[in-house]
């Protein structure tokens, strides 16, 4: 159901299932993990520099894959617990720029699978929230915490209460996401974003977001967060592509960064 393909620098994962919109069983929960491990290793020989995550069929993932399930003996701690939380926190650690170009529907898991990635595209017509209200369960996967870090207390409960699904031109307005595309230029526009930061300078970009994630989980204030950027601004000193990029500049030409430190 994973495929992974490198090329050009970028990673390429890729949930393929269509026929059931990539819902996430546990075996594809393992093989995900597996396809992030894979690439975080060739990060350090610097044949992977960014990582896209997309998703074939009509949407880019349903959530988890329930059609098997007997709820009377679900184990949903070892589900979520034990397996997909381990998931996203390796996908949020992965040791380069991150991207997911998200189409159709972006639900439960799948919504996990957003909150994990750095940087999220969407197509305009994307279907994202939470739909368990009619399953008698409760938005898992982080998806709480996004919605009430960028959408507030009220519209997260009207989102669940409802079960009401926002689209990605909504979703992108409302502070959830970062840019709404045409579904059909979805894939190219993202693809040519993507290739250009796997040829910038991925150290820089790796510092910027640990320095976002600290914000993020430790809620440290202005002046430790300046600290933080002190120290890793003096570490990028040390790298190649810093001294390239200062010495581009002064030959006012364009930079050839390497991504290594």
């Amino acid at each position: 159901m994973i495929e992974l393909n490198i090329a050009d620098s970028v990673a390429t994962v890729v949930l393929n299932a269509p026929q059931k919109m990539n819902a996430l069983d546990e075996a594809a929960l393992a093989e995900l993990s597996e396809a992030y491990d894979q690439a975080a290793a060739q990060v350090q020989s610097g044949q992977v520099r960014a990582l896209l995550l997309r998703g074939e069929g009509r949407g880019f993932c349903a959530g988890r894959d329930i059609s098997g399930v007997n709820p009377a003996d679900d184990d949903v701690m070892g589900y979520l617990d034990g397996k997909v939380q381990p998931l996203l926190q390796k996908m949020s650690a992965f040791p380069a720029p991150t991207f997911a170009a998200v189409h159709g529907a972006c639900l439960g898991v799948g919504l996990g699978l957003a909150v994990a990635t750095d940087v999220v595209y969407v197509a305009e017509n994307a279907k994202i929230g939470s739909p368990f209200a009619n399953l008698g369960a409760t938005l898992d996967s982080g998806g709480h915490w996004l919605f009430t870090e960028r959408l507030g207390a009220h519209r997260t409960l009207d989102l669940i209460y409802t079960a009401e699904l926002i689209s990605g031109t909504e979703a992108v307005r409302s502070g959830l996401f970062s840019r709404a595309f045409a579904a059909e230029q979805l894939l190219e526009q993202t693809g040519q974003i993507v290739a250009r930061v796997a040829n910038g300078a991925t150290q820089a970009f790796v510092a910027s977001k640990e320095l976002v994630a600290q914000i993020r989980d430790e809620r440290v204030g202005l002046w430790a967060s300046m600290r933080a950027e002190n120290k890793a601004q003096a570490a990028l000193c040390d790298t190649a592509d810093y001294g390239e990029g200062f010495k581009a500049f002064q030959e006012k030409r364009a930079p050839r960064f390497t991504g290594r430190g």
